[in-house]
């Protein structure tokens, strides 16, 4: 079993992960049939894709060496996957991070590491981590407080940022504006491009590379708004944790 391979940070790729309603809905309304089965196993396979790293950064800072961590992580996903770990989840609460964070937190307590090591090597596949270069990613970010929670909330935060990205980069391809993207997606994330230098670039006005700027903006927080629904049981918990992101990166 995979739980992270490199398709599920390529938002060119159709296939699973595109389902009518939310990632977390559709897990938790898992139906008997073998296709209601399939369909649930991926959307939490994509699930898991994007929350296997702040678990990880959560886990290290809770003093567990790499390796140990890396195989905490990997083993509480997997359990996860095979024994149904969600069944026993509240659709009121409605947020995918918080679950999986006190889930977590449980599996800590709870686990043998002496149990969990001998995952590796067996028929578990590991995480791809030529993809996600885990402890490379710990080393660089920032010095954290001593609140793992709050470890794990920025690295929640950055996962929904950097997959915005990526799927807007890949829209923007797609429809044959590769090169302005790459000009002006230092906007999206606190910078601001020297509009006269990309005007001259890319041969528009300084007023057409302002509209661009603002289009991309709109665009980015729609597309944030759609990552964030994928981990909600309620549309109206959105605008919620669009709040909560916003709160976490003004304090990082």
């Amino acid at each position: 079993m995979v739980i992270y391979d490199r398709t599920m940070k390529d938002r060119s790729i159709r296939g699973p992960r595109h389902f009518a309603t939310t990632h977390w809905s559709l897990v938790l309304a898992t139906q008997p049939d073998e296709v209601g089965q399939s369909q649930a196993r991926h959307a939490l396979a994509a699930l898991c894709g994007m929350y296997w790293y702040p678990l990880y950064a959560f886990v290290r800072f809770r003093g567990y060496e790499p390796e140990q961590a890396q195989d905490l992580t990997q083993a509480f996903f997997t359990r996860l996957v095979e024994t149904d770990g969600l069944a026993g989840a509240d659709p009121e609460r409605g947020r995918f991070r918080s679950y999986l964070l006190g889930a977590m937190k449980h599996f800590l307590a709870n686990a043998r590491h002496r149990e969990l090591t001998k995952k590796r090597g067996g028929e578990v596949h590991f995480v791809d981590l030529d993809a996600l270069e885990p402890e490379a990613r710990y080393a660089l970010a920032p010095a954290p407080n001593d609140d793992p929670d709050a470890v794990f909330d920025r690295e929640w935060a950055m996962a929904i940022l950097d997959r915005a990205l990526e799927r807007l980069q890949a829209e923007s391809e797609a429809k044959g504006r590769g090169p302005l993207f790459a000009e002006l997606k230092g906007s999206l994330t606190g910078g601001e491009p020297d509009r006269g230098s990309v005007a001259e670039r890319l041969g528009l006005s300084e007023g057409a590379v302002k509209v661009a700027v603002h289009r991309l903006r709109k665009q980015f927080r729609a597309v944030i708004r759609a990552e964030i629904a994928e981990t909600v049981a309620d549309p109206r918990d959105i605008d919620e944790e669009m709040r909560y992101l916003v709160d976490i990166l003004r304090k990082n």
